[in-house]
């Protein structure tokens, strides 16, 4: 079986497991750019994260391709740890309750982020996001630095997700099927809300009401766990290698 980085807990192996299943099913859902984009997660209240490494696209991630960091910016990353390790370290320090964070350039994710359209409720998907999906745009370049990476997790605040302007998205959840499920979600309601914006006559969208009740049973614990289940599913049904992962990956 793929061991990961070294030195890790039974649990943090278990994670390695899972952020690579993630990863391709990140692939799967049209996330890929090159190997760009990351998927991280730690341990709640951890102060080490482990993350996608940089030389392995989503659609190529194993066990073997994730990398130990630390939380803590001040301290040397790993070698093999992607150039924006830095945006995760901020966001994890600026946010106890999440425990996994993706950043990718799926390419509606990237165009609906470069309008000044709100996102709103025109399906599910959207339900889950409307009136929380902040932009950041300060820059649009690759997040090297501290002070923008902080930026980016001011901007982002309690949200579930943010755009970055010209530059995709960043997702963020308390476990990796809640986060890998987030963005596959929200990925789908920009292309299905950019499909409608073309439409003559404009759309309708949920009440409140129904925003409400969808975000409390759509989108409960136990229905994220099987839309994770089906993206593993999908992913072991693709990917036949990455059955030597379902011991650590569930």
């Amino acid at each position: 079986m793929p061991s990961g980085p070294r030195g890790l807990s039974s649990a943090e192996r278990r994670l390695t497991g899972m952020l690579a299943i993630a990863a391709r099913s990140l692939s799967h859902g049209g996330h890929d750019d090159f190997n760009q984009g990351q998927i991280s997660a730690r341990l709640p209240g951890s102060d080490r994260l482990l993350i996608k490494g940089a030389l392995a696209g989503f659609d190529e991630c194993t066990p073997d391709s994730v990398v130990l960091a630390p939380v803590d910016p001040a301290e040397n990353p790993p070698r093999d740890a992607p150039p924006e390790l830095v945006l995760h370290q901020a966001i994890y320090l600026a946010r106890p309750d999440v425990n996994s964070i993706v950043h990718s350039h799926a390419p509606h994710t990237l165009v609906f982020g470069a309008t000044d359209l709100p996102l709103r409720a025109l399906s599910h998907d959207g339900a889950y996001f409307q009136g929380r999906l902040p932009r950041f745009t300060q820059t649009s370049q690759t997040i090297l630095d501290l002070m923008i990476a902080t930026a980016v997790a001011a901007t982002l605040a309690d949200a579930p997700a943010a755009l970055l302007r010209n530059h995709g998205g960043v997702i963020v959840g308390k476990s990796v099927r809640h986060t890998c499920v987030f963005a596959h979600l929200l990925e789908r309601a920009c292309r299905l809300q950019l499909m409608a914006e073309r439409v003559p006559g404009g759309y309708h969208t949920s009440t409140d009401t129904d925003i409400e009740a969808k975000r409390d049973f759509n989108f409960a614990d136990l229905s994220i766990k099987s839309y994770w289940d089906h993206c593993m599913n999908r992913v072991l049904a693709a990917e036949p290698a990455a059955a030597n992962w379902m011991e650590v990956g569930r």
